[in-house]
Order: C-alpha cells, then structure tokens, then sequence
C-alpha cells in the first residue's frame, strides 16, 4: 500500500461519510415533504437548501479529484493524518448543516438555509484557502496554479460563495447558487 493509498483511504471515508450526510437529509426532506402532504400540513423544501446540496456535493467532488492531483506529494506522517482528518472533518460539518435533522420542524426550508449558509459557505471558503495554501507549498502543485484561467475560475468561485453569504433576497440566493452550481458543471464537463 503506497503513501497515498493509506492516506486517501481515511479521506475517502470521511468524504464518503460527508456525501452520504447530504443524500440523507435530502431524503429527510422528502419524507417531511410526504407526511405533511398525508397530515394536510404545509412544508416546502424549496429550492434553496436542495441547491447548496447539490453546490456542496459537487464542491466536494472537487476537492476528492484534487487529492488525485496530489497524489505525489503525500507522505504518511502524524501530520498529514490530522491536516486530513481535520480537512474531511470540516467538509462533513459542512455537509452536515445543510439540511436539518429533523425537517418537519420546519415550515418550509428556505429559514433553514438562511440560518446555515454563512457557516455552510463559510467552512467551504476556509478549506478552499487550505487548499490552495497547499498547493502553492508543493511546487509540483503550485504549476496547476499558474494558468490564468485557474484563478479566474477561483476568483468567480469565491465571489460567488461571498455573495451567497451576504445575499437576503431568496431570488438572488437561488440564483447565486444555480451558478456555482454551473460553474462547476462546466469545469467538469470541459
């Protein structure tokens, strides 16, 4: 088992753990959906939560493909298991907060996003700084940085999540979070 391997296999757990909180309280939502609808109560997911879902899980894909392209560079030391566990830990907090444990305490979604996506967004910020910090450390890794268009995508990243923080018009959040969305949708597919 090479360095990596070692190493990857913590972070892929508690990535893994992350996803699976976030397809959990989607399926949460539905549910509180579905026995409202049975009780004739009113509960709406919306789309706000729904999308910093999706927005999370696909920002978290991007940090398991740079683990890839990090590959090389990592080492088995008492260090690098805690900066990992710590980073993953952070992701699942993350992943954690964006949909409630219990929804039916909710009316309709859209609060809940809004007393969470500062921290949500926030906890995301903070780990694309690490990772970035990491990146220019490694001078294998901090080449991937020296294209232009790497910190245009980062730059309309960040501005994009700050905005998200800041935003209070439910239209503009959505809006805000359809194009983080695209934004990585569009990486991806490129």
């Amino acid at each position: 088992m090479s360095d990596f391997e070692f190493v990857f296999a913590l972070y892929s757990l508690l990535l893994g753990l992350s996803m699976v909180e976030l397809l959990g309280g989607l399926g949460r939502a539905i549910e509180a959906r579905f026995a409202a609808e049975a009780e004739r109560e009113r509960f709406a997911i919306g789309w706000l939560t729904p999308l910093l879902a999706v927005f999370v899980m696909l920002d978290l894909l991007s940090f398991w493909s740079a683990a890839w392209a990090a590959r090389g560079d990592i080492a088995v030391s008492n260090t690098t298991l805690m900066a990992v566990a710590g980073f993953a830990s952070l992701y699942f907090l993350a992943a954690r907060l964006v949909f409630p444990s219990h929804p039916e305490g909710f009316a309709d979604l859209d609060v809940h996003y809004f007393r969470v996506r500062r921290i949500v967004l926030g906890l995301l910020l903070i780990l694309l700084a690490a990772q970035l910090g990491y990146y220019l450390a490694q001078p294998d890794l901090a080449a991937n940085l020296a294209r232009p268009l790497a910190w245009i995508m980062t730059l309309i990243l960040v501005a994009l999540m700050v905005a998200a923080m800041w935003v209070k018009s439910p239209r503009w959040s959505a809006l805000l979070l359809a194009a983080l969305v695209a934004r990585y949708v569009v990486i991806y597919l490129l």
